[in-house]
């Protein structure tokens, strides 16, 4: 039903090997995990993966951000479940998306939910879900990121055109040309504050393992980031995306 797709770049193979543990014990267990190995620039793979009963593929190149929702296409599940490598899920998290489809909100979902506040920029914008505010409902957002859960018939609009940008932004991306073209939108499923098993990362560890040297958003990296993802949301804007504040 679900294929788990995870990916490791430069951070240590202790946090995959996390994340690999947390899948394989959700309450509804995802039917292939597949690990996305971007080898670093000054760098090597990292051996035996396979030894942890999961597919890899392995890059020679780094195809950044959008080449784990490239191979997605490949799946033959219902579902696609993808992963930031600093991110770790609750036990309940496949199931919770799954009661969220149920309830009728059959979308892109996500553990972090953005709603823009602006028009043209990335910032300012506030927060739903693991890192914003956590509520016992399902929330509809602009975008979603740090983890996604989607039917897989929802992953092709996200390339029926060319990525405005290339840089980062895919989950920006994703939401609006799935908006664009199949009407779909993007939501946050129940995030309750003490219930952390239904989250779509582990609070203390995603900011931990996200805020460490290897982080796209720390340092120089992250200013050069937001620049793209400023861009990005101006050019998603001229290109027709609407964003939730307009509707409400």
């Amino acid at each position: 039903m679900i294929t788990a797709i995870i990916n490791i770049y430069k951070r240590p193979k202790s946090y995959l090997i996390e994340q690999i543990e947390a899948l394989k014990q959700q309450t509804v267990p995802p039917a292939e995990i597949w690990v996305w190995h971007n080898r670093p620039e000054d760098g090597e793979f990292i051996q035996g993966i396979e030894e942890l009963g999961v597919k890899v593929i392995y890059s020679t190149h780094n195809f950044k951000f959008h080449g784990r929702f490239a191979a997605a296409l490949l799946a033959k599940t219902e579902y696609i479940a993808i992963f930031d490598d600093d991110t770790v899920p609750g036990i309940r998290w496949f199931e919770n998306c799954l009661n969220t489809i149920k309830a009728g909100c059959d979308g892109i979902l996500g553990t972090t939910g953005v709603c823009i506040d602006g028009d043209t920029t990335y910032v300012p914008a506030h927060k739903y879900g693991w890192n914003g505010f956590r509520v016992d409902k399902i929330v509809e957002v602009d975008l979603v990121g740090h983890a996604w859960f989607l039917n897989k018939n929802h992953l092709r609009y996200l390339w029926y055109q060319d990525p405005l940008v290339w840089q980062t932004g895919e989950d920006i991306q994703l939401s609006h040309f799935a908006q664009k073209h199949g009407n779909i939108r993007t939501y946050v499923p129940p995030h309750p504050e003490d219930d952390t098993s239904l989250w779509g990362s582990h609070p203390q560890k995603g900011m931990q393992y996200g805020t460490d040297q290897h982080g796209a958003s720390v340092g120089d990296e992250g200013n050069t980031s937001l620049h793209y993802r400023n861009e990005c949301v101006r050019k998603c804007v001229e290109d027709g995306w609407e964003l939730v504040k307009h509707r409400r």
